[in-house]
């Protein structure tokens, strides 16, 4: 959002309202460090990387997702609950990871 200054938000709450949620989507903000995130297509197929640093806030909405950390890592992440055990995700092995500078 952008608000040109002055603008008032005016003091406010938010009302219940029933929302039925299939998948889990989580917000992660990098407070120091750096973490590579692999994305995967729903078919657990390679899609691409991106190297996250401090600062960095990223949203997971759909399609897979795995992490490496590179430099030790402090993160804060927001996710809807309840969490489910083990019905919360499935696990996969990457069907293959290209190197982002060879191509292999």
């Amino acid at each position: 959002m952008n608000h040109p200054k002055g603008k008032v938000i005016e003091p406010h709450v938010h009302n219940a309202v029933k929302r039925e949620v299939h998948y889990t989507q989580e917000v992660l903000l990098i407070k120091s460090g750096k973490v590579r995130v692999d994305f995967y297509l729903d078919n657990q197929d390679y899609l691409e990387s991106r190297v996250l640093e401090q600062g960095d806030v990223i949203l997971l909405m759909t399609g897979g997702h795995g992490f490496e950390v590179l430099e030790e890592l402090e993160m804060i992440e927001v996710k809807q609950g309840p969490y489910a055990g083990d019905h919360d995700k499935t696990r996969f092995k990457p069907k293959k990871i290209q190197n982002e500078r060879t191509g292999e």
